[in-house]
């Protein structure tokens, strides 16, 4: 039973354009881990972990150079590939990792899975784009229907005690200058 899962920024389900948008040379997002994930997990012992929309693997990454043991699970096998070759490069491949490529339209399952699976006092971290970022902020996925609000994650947690559940900004670079992006972020454990 994983102790920790977390739902990372790439929430689109269209695997083909995920792939096409990974492929270009080097990597779509910092190598490093987003800023949330950091700050909310830093202080976690480890143990096992699923990386739900890892895309290119950073979050997986630094999860796996603390000590964790990760699954990263993803549409695209591109940003998949990408994150095996990081973390080879970080010396973390193989025996931290193992990398899952999954149909967009298991999505559902393996939601509800990796909720059910969850072991006591074991934790649920998910960051991802939120709805409001498509007006409000910039990036992420345009359908709305694959963003997160903080009241409909922390609805379809019944079973977690919720820590914390919010809107939250991050600073994002793109050519023309920095930019906002908003993300729900919500962090949950299971009761021991």
């Amino acid at each position: 039973m994983p102790t920790a899962w977390l739902i990372s920024e790439s929430g689109h389900v269209d695997s083909q354009q995920w792939d096409e948008r990974y492929s270009a040379t080097g990597f779509v997002w910092a190598t490093g881990p987003n800023q949330f994930v950091a700050a909310e997990l830093a202080g976690l012992s480890p143990g096992r972990a699923i990386d739900l929309a890892a895309g290119e693997g950073r979050n997986t990454v630094w999860l796996a150079e603390r000590g964790w043991r990760v699954t990263a699970v993803d549409f695209s096998r591109v940003g998949l590939d990408k994150g095996r070759a990081l973390s080879t490069a970080r010396g973390v491949a193989g025996e931290r990792v193992d990398w899952i490529q999954v149909s967009p339209k298991l999505r559902a399952t393996v939601l509800a899975r990796a909720a059910a699976a969850l072991a006591p006092g074991g934790t649920a971290f998910i960051v991802a784009h939120d709805l409001i970022n498509l007006t409000e902020g910039t990036g992420g996925p345009q359908d709305p229907e694959v963003l997160y609000t903080p009241e409909a994650v922390r609805a379809e947690l019944p079973e977690l005690r919720i820590l914390r559940a919010e809107r939250v900004r991050r600073t994002v670079t793109r050519e023309d200058g920095p930019a906002t992006a908003i993300d729900t972020l919500v962090h949950a454990v299971r009761e021991a």
